[in-house]
């Protein structure tokens, strides 16, 4: 089912407070877990699967009893708890695909995968933070170990005498649980379950990778914040790291590194919607020096119909931690002090800039370690605060990083200064920006509020949809307010073919009622007179109409006044 690790992060969450509580979430999990099992296959297939569900359910409450004695949430707990949603998982698969008489069996990848964490990645990760790498497989034990398996329990199953040309076993695996090299349980961190399946399709050989989700492939960007984004149809492994890394959801930040040797497609397709092919990623970008050896620069719009990038993305709840004035030091020691800071602490950096002129530095960093990023760089240049000898050290928190990437940046004049122009006529003002050593992206900060009026601005610019303005037609019951409105409809689609412009409307109305749209998409323009008639109409304030076209996502906004009324 899903959310079931939401709601086993509850279990653990909730019994630091109320142990009931704890216990009721604990039920809820194991029971609909059970609900599921037992729809899927009968009885003498799901009792003992069930008995080991139970037995399970008593090993995390005795976990989870004893955090009342220490106050606080070890990582290693938190893991090992919700890990078994995915334990739960396999075992249901295994159990429906007995059902169907085909050769199968389940492993429990806390038993095949070994992995490292560098410093500070303890623990299960923030859901949809920016970065879920930093753990490693250690292969060469963790290969040891599949051929065990499969020379052991996979040869009992008979998996080794079957004939490949006509069937082949199928072997659940649980994914986003791991083990240290100590045999401490782990995880793959949040959405580890695509690193998981990557990891598998090299250890098994695999010819291809297959990721089912909910969308139909990787996006231009977030379809729910930038509407008219669509599927990319291939991208390459370099460029999927990159979206993956500032904010695409759809992937894992390290999925991709498993398949890059032994060039393994990933294919990411909608479980909604298998008819569609979604996108496929494989193949890896040209180095820089390949590319400066191959072509020269050009601007990116004398290449008519080549979109230089791949995608727009977002990393949101980021903050800027800021370090000023510190010439007197040396900007090489200051970086290096600084960055040996971050990393005693475990702060997961994003970007960095530096200004050499009087060795400034500023770094992105999730929200939530922004705090103590400025405790850590405190302490390690207390001696240099209390001389006076560094400006400042400060935090700016309600930040998003908005991102382009593509392999055609490379070798493109023009594209920067696109995706800024398109950033300030979108009134988006620009806190800090950095491109990529790779060339293959280019990073901006913009305050928190902006992000989803930037995401579209820059799609916008890049052509990857048309140019969508939002229009506020004041007057548009009277005579000249209605004739514009009805040219409007009637020239929807030369617009759009033509100029490549979509107008919708945003707000419409008199001088006594004023209807405004709830979306992006704005009010049905062939309903206009009705909206404004309507209940959920409100009454007429310019206040409100500018407050309305302040807050619209859409990067374009116009207010067109047809009243004859000096007050508007």
């Amino acid at each position: 089912r899903g959310g079931m690790t939401d709601l086993l992060v509850n279990v653990v969450d909730s019994a630091l407070v109320d142990f009931d509580e704890a216990t009721a979430n604990l039920k809820e999990a194991v029971e609909s877990a059970i609900h599921l099992l037992k729809e899927l296959a009968p009885p003498h297939v799901t009792d003992p699967i069930e008995a080991r569900f139970r037995s399970d359910a008593k090993d995390i409450l005795s976990v989870v009893q004893s955090l009342r004695m220490i106050n606080t949430v070890p990582a290693v707990t938190m893991e090992v708890v919700t890990g078994y949603g995915e334990i739960w998982s396999a075992q249901t698969l295994h159990a429906y695909l007995q059902t169907q008489n085909v050769p199968c069996d389940w492993i429990d990848a806390r038993e095949i995968l070994v992995v490292k964490s560098e410093g500070g990645n303890a623990g299960l990760g923030e859901k949809g933070e920016a970065s879920t790498g930093g753990v490693t497989p250690l292969w060469a034990e963790t290969a040891t170990r599949m051929t065990n398996w499969w020379n052991t329990k996979g040869k009992d199953e008979g998996f080794l005498d079957l004939d490949y040309t006509k069937q082949s076993p199928v072997v659940v695996v649980t994914g986003f649980v791991a083990t240290t090299a100590d045999g401490v349980p782990t995880t793959l961190k949040r959405s580890g379950s695509d690193y998981s399946a990557t990891v598998f399709a090299k250890l098994t050989g695999a010819s291809r990778v297959t990721m089912w989700k909910n969308t139909d492939g990787v996006y231009t960007a977030d379809p729910r914040r930038v509407p008219e984004a669509f599927p990319i149809a291939s991208i390459k492994y370099d460029e999927a790291m990159e979206l993956a890394y500032f904010g695409a959801q759809v992937l894992h930040p390290s999925a991709m590194v498993p398949c890059i040797d032994d060039d393994i497609p990933v294919y990411v397709r909608n479980i909604f919607n298998p008819s569609f092919e979604g996108t496929v990623i494989r193949g890896r970008c040209q180095s820089l020096k390949e590319v400066a050896e191959t072509g020269k620069v050009r601007n990116w719009r004398s290449k008519r119909g080549e979109v230089p990038i791949k995608g727009i993305t977002s990393v949101d709840k980021t903050a800027l931690v800021t370090l000023e004035g510190a010439s007197v030091i040396g900007g090489a020691n200051v970086a290096e002090r600084f960055m040996g800071a971050m990393a005693d602490a475990g702060i997961n950096v994003l970007i960095i800039t530096q200004a050499s002129s009087e060795s400034s530095i500023t770094i992105a960093v999730p929200e939530n370690e922004g705090k103590r990023a400025v405790e850590a760089l405190e302490d390690a240049f207390e001696l240099e605060m209390s001389r006076s000898t560094i400006g400042s050290i400060s935090l700016l928190s309600g930040m998003s990083i908005v991102a382009i990437v593509g392999e055609g940046m490379a070798m493109n004049s023009g594209v920067s200064a696109t995706f800024m122009s398109s950033l300030s006529r979108a009134n988006c003002n620009i806190r800090l920006i950095a491109q990529g050593s790779s060339e293959r992206q280019v990073a901006v900060v913009v305050d928190a509020k902006d992000a989803s009026r930037a995401l579209r601005a820059a799609h916008m610019a890049f052509t990857l949809s048309e140019t969508k303005v939002s229009v506020a037609v004041l007057g548009s019951t009277g005579y000249i307010g209605s004739a514009l409105v009805k040219q409007i409809a009637s020239q929807k689609e030369f617009l759009a073919d033509k100029l490549g412009v979509a107008c919708c409307i945003s707000a419409a109305g008199d001088s006594e009622k004023i209807a405004i749209s709830g979306d992006s998409n704005g009010l049905d323009i062939e309903n206009l007179p009705e909206l404004v008639d309507s209940d959920d109409a409100m009454d007429f304030d310019i206040d409100l109409v500018t407050e309305c076209m302040e807050a619209d996502v859409n990067p374009h906004r116009v207010i067109i006044d047809c009243t004859n009324s000096e007050a508007v």
